[in-house]
């Protein structure tokens, strides 16, 4: 720390659950020099994962490195090691669904006899979990209330109406982002052969050959192994992408429901605003009528003499 005391600069210190393999879970404060030596990241890494820094990166995603996944979904902040996984934000809402839906993956009695998955793994489908089942409660949230809305409307125009209308197509807009970002992100992974692999070899005697992109290990069996994982790993990501895609396409559906809702009640009351104009213009023309009767009876009741009355009494 004598680099921070000599610039006269505070050295950030977060405070994070820790989750290791075995399922123990402690919360510990860390500084962010001790977070870079134990987990193998470079400064520039950690802000995607920052607490500081969440107005800058609203955006979700998934970076692989050499020793850490660093996790981005929501309020979800976290950087998934081998043995490991540390959680910033652990109180907020996804922080507390993420712990909720890992600590029974690292219970032994629930593999029921079968192989585990690689930590890591447990880490990022957990994650990817918990933030598509946010997504999919707003929408069992959202849905009733919009569908609700579609029968009353336009024929029953209040205030009150209205507004639950703009609040629904405001969560909406907001729902269908979330989601749209999320599944952009899934597409990039699958895309992305090499981030795969690289989450694959994590944690074994593995590399990445530089031309080819192939796996070389140290032994076959990981090898094996490793390409196993890697099927595994596109195939949970097809899954969370299905899952992400209904999401977003019903948020979409409902929100065009919502928008031609509102063009029908603007053309409502433009009718409605015409027939106040036809009106109002009828009651301007038999206004005229009876001005101009009016002016008529008032001119012969006025005392001048004219080729029609030659009397003034």
């Amino acid at each position: 720390a004598a680099d921070y005391i000599s610039l006269g600069i505070r050295e950030p210190v977060y405070e994070v659950v820790e989750v290791k393999a075995n399922g123990s879970v402690s919360t510990e404060k860390i500084s962010r020099r001790q977070l870079l030596k134990s987990s193998g990241l470079r400064l520039r890494d950690t802000r995607s994962v920052d607490p500081s820094l969440w107005l800058m990166n609203s955006m979700p995603s998934l970076l692989v490195r050499e020793q850490a996944i660093l996790l981005n979904l929501g309020s979800l902040r976290a950087i998934a090691m081998h043995e490991r996984v540390l959680i910033f934000n652990y109180n907020s809402p996804g922080g507390k669904v993420f712990l909720e839906l890992l600590r029974p993956r690292l219970n032994p009695r629930n593999i029921n006899g079968g192989p585990a998955m690689p930590f890591q793994l447990e880490v990022v489908e957990a994650a990817l979990l918990s933030r598509i089942q946010r997504l999919e409660r707003r929408l069992m949230h959202v849905e009733p209330r919009v569908a609700a809305l579609l029968e009353v409307l336009p024929n029953r125009l209040t205030g009150d109406v209205l507004e639950q209308l703009r609040l629904s197509k405001q969560s909406l807009v907001e729902l269908g982002s979330r989601a749209g970002d999320l599944k952009q992100m899934l597409i990039d992974l699958l895309e992305d052969p090499h981030e795969i692999r690289r989450i694959c070899i994590m944690g074994r005697n593995c590399t990445l050959d530089k031309v080819s992109d192939d796996m070389e290990c140290a032994v076959p069996l990981e090898k094996q192994v490793a390409e196993e994982e890697e099927e595994e790993i596109e195939m949970l990501l097809e899954n969370y992408l299905q899952r992400c895609e209904s999401c977003h396409g019903q948020a979409e559906r409902l929100l065009d429901s919502a928008r031609e809702m509102e063009d029908s009640i603007a053309v409502n009351l433009s009718s409605r605003r015409l027939e106040v104009s036809r009106v109002e213009l009828l009651l301007q023309v038999g206004t005229f009528c009876v001005a101009v009767g009016a002016l008529i009876a008032g001119i012969f009741g006025m005392n001048l003499k004219s080729y029609l009355e030659n009397n003034t009494v």
